[in-house]
């Protein structure tokens, strides 16, 4: 199945080489867990991923055609 991928931030250069053009085909049942292993982020760099907007965690089992954005932590002041 085919997923559109966002990473945002520090995490934009794990797309390189892998999904540039914001596509993934993937396997039927796959979750969001698989997508950050496929990506090859570090655990500790994924704070918030969003399935069509929708805040979810790591494993929400994905469909055909979700667009998942995918946000390191933010700091600020």
């Amino acid at each position: 199945m085919k997923l559109e991928i966002k990473l945002f931030a520090t995490l934009r250069p794990y797309m390189e080489g892998i999904c540039e053009d914001g596509s993934l085909e993937v396997a039927e049942e796959t979750t969001v867990a698989h997508i950050v292993e496929i990506l090859k982020l570090p655990d500790e760099q994924v704070r918030l991923v969003f399935v069509n907007g929708r805040h979810v965690g790591r494993d929400h089992v994905l469909e055909s055609g979700d667009r998942i954005g995918i946000f390191p932590p933010v700091g600020g002041g």
